[in-house]
């Protein structure tokens, strides 16, 4: 069986120490450029640290370029790549083809590519392309059922990623243009302004309100942890979860908990994970969860009340009064939690001041006065300040195992790769009360707890145990601490990208959809026989009727019976009015550009 990955997200170095030291296999994080977030970009230095953090332990470092770029900026990404091959990153991960003209044209390093999401691979076409053209590996849409997975599997061999957990984008990644349009922030630029979580209104051609001001385009987030089991079998080896701009409290819950569940299986990294919390994902950022694009279903992907955290689920309104509730609930409840109700398909919230202990749950005084509640409604708690704290205050760490070796006149260290080194002492005497010294020794070369080592055992290869003083002790260890990390370092292989070859693109033509946004990227598709009748979205003059989402989401299917044929439209905030085209055929939903 192929060893698995698990992929965790980094908004910066911080946070991917936080990834890798919670089980991560592998993290994915930001160039100071390109890197499809704005709010998630690093410095070369950081990544560099970030790198040899991680390759202590067999993670590895992946860094996304995935946005289009014009022609100036491809030649600025060009040197991105080359700064990031000689500081040994594992892969980059690419969006736009401009990226791999460079490279059939040898102006890149022998770098990994991995085609990212946003390169909209959602078909088995699609994935052979981009196994033809030589990558090693594509990142799946979203929306990609078990079924479509099986069969991307049966019919190619390049590695399949796939996102578990996180934001799911209501568009198919890619082909997302509603923000671009909106206010000039482009998704394939990295600016997206999240226009899918704003509220909207249904309309049809009368002008008639069939739903009004409503998060029509907000979907639950993703959470196929109760599947692993299924995706391992359909062929997925990288088990992505979502979430770059998220703090490390969501990082160390969300990664520490798909990490239990991936344990029994053969993992690509080493080292063991001591934690001293119990993760539990409900309890760190979430719309509610769905799993419904896996199994071709969507009654449950809809959030149409709020597109902020929801969080989990703690139980009932028992009665009202005029400063206070009470909840019947088997949770605790404190001060300053975040509390979210639902009540007559509407969702309010409130911070608790104070919680009292009741029979069978908790008498709430809240931070101000809530209205429209009632017996019986649903609670939610969004924010959990004691499992926040405790997140926060976590030492969760991840250590490999060490052996000291003691002799005469050295001390040797070596891991269970056989990873082997030693320091060299001089003594002047031996020890007379040797039991004693060896407790020295034995605590001394124990004291690993700020490195990423924990020291197995301490065995002695000599009868003639030497006098050292423990500082001496102490500064043999740090020195051999050091030269194992650097060893392991030098012994580290960063797999080398084959050159790549043209293959004929799934589609003879193309418009605005192939995002080409510089020269390089026309030159690419057309090597591979793809025409480019326009260029990207963004240098568009003329707009109108253009496809700004294809989703699938339906919100005839939400509202109405399938079978209507009432032409319905999008109304925003501003009044601007978007029709809406239903391909009932492939079950998707488009919004079109007035």
């Amino acid at each position: 069986m192929q060893k698995l990955e698990l992929l965790a997200p980094a908004k910066n170095y911080t946070t991917a120490i936080d990834a890798i030291n919670s089980g991560a296999d592998a993290v994915y994080i930001g160039a100071n450029l390109f890197g499809a977030r704005q709010g998630a970009s690093n410095s070369i230095e950081d990544i560099k640290k970030t790198v040899e953090y991680a390759h202590l332990f067999n993670v590895k470092v992946y860094v996304t370029l995935n946005t289009i770029l014009n022609d100036d900026e491809l030649i600025k990404a060009e040197e991105i790549i080359k700064e990031l091959y000689k500081i040994k990153v594992d892969a980059v991960i690419i969006q736009d083809f401009g990226i791999l003209n460079l490279a059939i044209e040898n102006k890149l390093p022998p770098i990994v590519f991995h085609a990212s999401t946003q390169c909209d691979i959602r078909s088995l076409e699609k994935v052979k392309f981009f196994e033809d053209i030589g990558l090693k590996r594509v990142i799946l849409a979203r929306e990609l059922s078990l079924a479509d997975i099986e069969k991307i599997r049966k019919n190619t061999n390049i590695e399949l990623e796939h996102f578990v957990a996180g934001a799911l984008c209501v568009c198919y990644s890619g082909q997302c243009y509603l923000s671009s349009y909106i206010g000039g922030r482009s998704a394939n630029r990295g600016e997206c302004a999240q226009a899918c979580r704003k509220q909207y209104s249904l309309i049809n051609k009368k002008g008639e309100y069939l739903v009004k001001n409503k998060y029509l385009l907000s979907l639950k987030d993703n959470n196929l942890s109760n599947h692993l089991d299924k995706l391992i079998k359909a062929g997925i080896v990288s088990f992505k979860i979502e979430g770059r701009l998220k703090d490390e409290n969501y990082i160390k819950n969300n990664v520490y908990y798909y990490h239990k569940l991936l344990e029994k299986y053969p993992r690509i990294s080493k080292g063991r994970v001591v934690a001293d919390f119990v993760p539990k994902l409900e309890k760190t950022f979430n719309r509610g969860f769905s799993d419904d694009y896996l199994f071709n279903k969507k009654d449950n992907i809809y959030n149409f009340l709020n597109p902020k955290s929801i969080g989990e689920f703690i139980g009932k309104i028992l009665s009202i009064s005029e400063d206070n509730f009470t909840i019947k609930t088997n949770q605790e409840i404190s001060s300053q939690d975040g509390l979210i109700f639902i009540s007559n398909n509407s969702l309010s919230g409130c911070l608790v001041n104070k919680a009292d202990k009741i029979k069978d749950g908790y008498k709430i005084y809240p931070n101000k006065k809530l209205f429209n509640l009632k017996k019986g409604d649903s609670v939610y708690r969004n924010l959990d300040t004691e499992f926040n704290k405790k997140l926060k205050n976590s030492k969760i760490q991840r250590k490999l195992d060490v052996s000291f070796e003691i002799f005469e006149n050295k001390i040797t260290v070596f891991d269970e790769d056989n990873n082997k080194t030693f320091v060299e002492f001089e003594i002047s005497e031996i020890a007379k009360d040797k039991n004693k010294m060896k407790d020295n020794f034995i605590k001394s070369l124990s004291k690993t707890s700020d490195t990423p080592f924990f020291t197995k055992n301490v065995k002695f290869k000599t009868d003639n145990i030497p006098f050292l003083p423990v500082s001496r002790i102490n500064e043999l260890r740090r020195e051999l601490v050091e030269k194992l990390k650097e060893l392991i370092l030098s012994r580290y292989k960063v797999k080398k990208q084959s050159p790549l070859d043209i293959a004929k693109f799934p589609q003879d033509e193309g418009d605005y959809r192939l995002n080409v946004h510089n020269l390089k990227a026309r030159e690419f598709y057309e090597l591979c026989g793809c025409k480019v009748k326009q260029d990207s979205f963004e240098k568009l003059k003329n707009k109108k009727n253009c496809e700004l989402m294809r989703t699938k989401h339906c919100l005839k299917r939400a509202f109405l019976d399938c079978k209507s044929r009432e032409e319905l439209y999008l109304v925003d905030e501003k009044n601007v009015k978007y029709p809406l085209k239903f391909d009932c055929k492939n079950c998707e939903m488009v919004i079109l550009s007035p």
